[in-house]
């Protein structure tokens, strides 16, 4: 067996954590990187007290939502947000920091990406939203797609 790179080992992290998703559609899990040691983890699901879409249902299933479209339409956040905000109620700063997301970042993760100042995403599966990549090219965010 041979020894996992840092982004495979990283990456494996964040499969785990997409394992506690509550979410009906998709499994995505975010972990926050810097100097080989993790920050924080994120997970996509309803915030903090409220039931979740798998108690519940699914807004965007019920209403045929295509993927990538009407985000204000759902219950949950997203995993991304969901590890910037435990760092922030964590007082962990993030600036520099290596984000591994088993998706791609939508638009919406990726403008609160630019503001925390993190600077490389690893990723595992697309996600077609042509303006978040833009976004995350003009501000100088590297991305790496990775397999694991």
């Amino acid at each position: 067996m041979s020894r996992p790179s840092w982004p495979e080992y990283f990456m494996s992290i964040a499969k785990m954590v997409a394992k506690r998703s509550t979410c009906l559609r998709r499994h995505v899990g975010a972990i926050l990187v810097k100097d080989k040691r993790i920050l924080a983890t994120g997970y996509n699901g309803a915030p903090r007290g409220l039931r979740h879409c798998e108690e519940v249902g699914c807004i965007r299933q019920d209403g045929a939502i295509p993927s990538g479209e009407r985000h204000e339409l759902c219950r949950g956040l997203h995993a991304e947000q969901n590890a910037i905000i435990q760092a922030a109620c964590h007082g962990i700063q993030i600036a520099g920091a290596t984000l591994y997301c088993t998706n791609r970042p939508c638009v919406i993760c990726s403008k609160m990406i630019i503001n925390a100042g993190i600077s490389k995403i690893y990723y595992e599966e697309g996600y077609n939203d042509p303006l978040a990549a833009q976004m995350l090219e003009e501000a100088g965010i590297e991305l790496e797609r990775i397999k694991t």
